[in-house]
């Protein structure tokens, strides 16, 4: 079992910046392939990004922000995150971590993901 708890969310101004984290419990973080998500209101939850597991030595992003968000671990923080500049009022959304026990790299897909956390809302205003 592992559990996630996302933080980081707020406020920002278009332009801006946020970082998101997510940390995670356990002891075998490392062995998990990470991602995250985001769903605005009346959408579907959609990819955003991942990471590899292990070393994360392979990531992957949406078209939509390539460029501007970066993916990271600290395995021994047991913590993923986004780095998310030059913020648009499109990212307006709930963001979710969520990490994968079965695909070790470029899980883009919702059910390759076992386990999830709540959330955290980033609000983009123009």
């Amino acid at each position: 079992q592992v559990q996630l708890v996302e933080s980081g969310g707020g406020l920002v101004q278009a332009g801006g910046s946020l970082r998101l984290s997510c940390a995670a419990s356990g002891r075998t973080f490392s062995r998990y392939a990470m991602g995250w998500f985001r769903q605005a209101p009346g959408k579907e939850r959609e990819f955003v990004a991942t990471i590899s597991s292990w070393s994360g030595g392979r990531t992957y992003y949406a078209d939509s922000v390539k460029g501007r968000f970066t993916i990271s671990r600290d395995n021994a923080k047991n913590t993923v995150y986004l780095q998310m500049n030059s913020l648009k009022p499109e990212d307006t959304a709930v963001y979710y971590c969520a990490a994968s026990s079965t695909v070790a790299n470029s899980a883009t897909r919702r059910w390759e993901y076992d386990y999830w956390g709540q959330g955290t809302q980033v609000t983009v205003s123009s």
